[in-house]
């Protein structure tokens, strides 16, 4: 009897499906100089579901409602670090919508370089966020996510997120931490952890230009199938018997340099992943990419 295990490749791409815009969506620092932290922090939070610094604004500002589009392009495309086989670039849209009521919503997808058809699938959110306790160190952000797949892919179309955020102070240091349930024909759920530094290299009347390297850790749901081999009887046969696992499948190193203007926001990265193996995956190389966009914020209270 000969016993094997594999792992089913869904989980993987399901948690790429989550992660993608993790890694591609710009920091926007200003609208207007004296304000460009509190947008800046808004988008960082919102944008990361995950999605750091909303108290900023509604500490600022009685009402706001903004639009903030941005376009992102990743050097190379891997599946929670892993080597695809097929090396190619991706491209990520985006439009988003914030209000100070806490209510934001996102429209976005995903082009693939080589697969067919090249863009894989469009997803649109609706989210709510808060602060927490009178200092506002804590907040949380809660989300719905429906996605929309260019090959009817149906085994996730759903997804339910939490994130419970908290900051120092002075908000340049800061950890996260994202719940997210997946569902369709099939569930899964994953972790994903978040701390991050920020540093404002200089800030200008018109410009202000920011280091925030952060580490990411994805924790998800896998399923392992164990390959039986039966050789008793005239004809061997194949059974399997399934089983759920919930591993640490890759850390991320990220390295963004932010430049922005009044509306403006520009951003160049670099990633470094470190897959880590589960079941009897062989040993995963160390994989890196660079990561590049383009964003632009409309005032909808501006006259």
């Amino acid at each position: 009897m000969n016993i094997h295990r594999y792992i089913n490749n869904k989980g993987v791409l399901a948690v790429w499906l989550l992660l993608f815009t993790v890694a591609t969506t710009p920091n926007l620092y200003a609208q207007e100089p004296e304000q460009g932290d509190e947008i800046d922090f808004l988008l960082d939070e919102l944008f990361f579901n995950d999605q750091q610094f909303l108290d900023d604004i509604l500490n600022s500002f009685d009402k706001y409602d903004f639009l903030y589009t941005n376009v992102s392009l990743n050097s190379h495309t891997y599946f929670t670090g892993r080597e695809s086989a097929v090396d190619q670039f991706n491209i990520v849209p985006q439009l988003s919508y914030y209000s100070s009521s806490g209510f934001n919503m996102s429209i976005s997808g995903i082009f693939y370089e080589s697969f067919v058809p090249h863009w894989d699938y469009t997803n649109v959110s609706v989210g709510y966020y808060k602060t927490i306790g009178k200092k506002k160190h804590v907040t949380f952000n809660t989300g719905y996510t429906r996605y929309f797949y260019a090959n009817d892919w149906d085994t996730f179309t759903n997804s339910l997120d939490l994130t419970l955020g908290l900051r120092n102070k002075k908000r340049n240091l800061g950890t996260k931490l994202t719940a997210s349930y997946l569902f369709g024909t099939d569930q899964a759920f994953q972790l994903v952890s978040r701390t991050y530094v920020s540093a404002t290299l200089t800030k200008q009347k018109n410009f202000v230009l920011r280091l925030r390297p952060q580490l990411n850790f994805v924790i998800a749901q896998q399923t392992i199938a164990l390959e039986q081999l039966n050789t008793q009887g005239n004809e061997p046969t194949t059974e399997f018997i399934y089983d759920d696992i919930f591993d640490l499948l890759n850390t991320q190193l990220n390295i963004p340099l932010a430049l922005a203007t009044k509306s403006w926001d520009f951003e160049l990265g670099y990633n470094i992943n470190f897959p880590s193996p589960v079941a009897s995956e062989p040993s995963l190389k160390t994989t890196g990419f660079f990561n590049f966009s383009v964003g632009y914020l409309i005032d909808l209270n501006k006259k």
